[in-house]
């Protein structure tokens, strides 16, 4: 057990499929309002969201952060961790993903459960099978990952990383190596391998998985709440509305954010998370999670779409 900033920080060990999670549970000082659970990014450490997910602690939440099997502390447990062979794929993250919800809905059953998604974060939750759970949905500089939906600056170099560096490296080593090719992080290979797949395809993780994943996705009835930052270098505007529009049983709205209106220069697909919005995009966060149980009417776009 750990002391973070004031509040009480819990490390535990989950049991997903033949797996091992590692889960950090934030408590409030007092009782819960509400309870949240943040799924990370494609190659990012839970690590990353800790600052966040202190501070929403801070403000009444009970929230639990963990690594997908196979990444950041949750790794196989070989001698040396390592991912060469390693089995997992995108459906195990999910599960995993469930795990964590089911957890996290014991733990306080009464209480409201929601999820906020960074980027792959967001777009997993259409396969969950407990998405009964689910209360709401907050995605954060998510989209659909096809390859003609990435921003210009990606655009130019994906064609040559899902062509030739993906499959090469992952054949030659057993899995991703990212963490050397400084692209991504370290992944295993099947979770590499299918998002190739569900990156080449227009209609994304929905096209490349056939019906089954379509009828998923259309069967989630928790609000989604889409946040698109404008000077993403990853994530288009146009990819966000085609990964929140698979959610098509769901009650949908969209806001635009713009690094001008909050007085800085940057926010990008990283940012969000950062302390330096402390002050600005969390507490507007938080203000979110208070009327996400309330009812929004469908597909209602705000903000701008420039």
């Amino acid at each position: 057990m750990w002391f973070f900033k004031g509040k009480v920080m819990q490390q535990q060990l989950l049991e997903s499929g033949s797996s091992q999670l590692a889960l950090r549970v934030y408590e409030p000082a007092g009782a819960a309002r509400a309870s949240v659970v943040i799924g990370g990014a494609m190659g990012v450490r839970q690590d990353y969201y800790a600052p966040f997910a202190g501070w929403l602690s801070g403000q009444g939440f009970r929230v639990t952060t963990f690594d997908y099997r196979g990444s950041g502390e949750s790794l196989p447990g070989t001698p040396d961790g390592g991912l060469r062979g390693f089995k997992a794929d995108l459906f195990d993250w999910a599960s995993d993903y469930e795990a964590v919800v089911d957890t996290a809905k014991a733990a306080l059953p009464d209480a409201p459960l929601y999820l906020l998604g960074h980027s792959l974060g967001a777009q997993l939750p259409g396969f969950l099978k407990n998405q009964g759970k689910v209360d709401g949905l907050v995605s954060i500089a998510a989209g659909s990952g096809y390859w003609r939906d990435n921003a210009p600056q990606l655009k130019r170099l994906i064609l040559y990383f899902w062509y030739v560096l993906v499959p090469l490296a992952t054949r030659l080593c057993g899995y991703f190596p990212g963490r050397k090719l400084k692209k991504v992080g370290d992944l295993p290979a099947g979770v590499m391998l299918q998002w190739r797949k569900w990156c080449l395809n227009p209609e994304y993780s929905v096209g490349a998985e056939g019906e089954g994943a379509r009828m998923r996705y259309a069967q989630a009835r928790f609000p989604v709440l889409a946040l698109s930052i404008s000077d993403d270098e990853l994530m288009t505007w146009r990819g966000t509305q085609n990964l929140i529009n698979l959610y098509t049983g769901a009650t949908r709205s969209f806001e635009r954010i713009k690094p001008a209106d909050l007085g800085v220069q940057r926010i990008g697909h990283f940012g969000f998370f950062r302390q330096q919005f402390s002050d600005s995009l969390w507490p507007r966060l938080a203000q979110t999670l208070e009327r996400m149980g309330q009812a929004q009417p469908a597909d209602r776009v705000t903000g701008t779409t420039a």
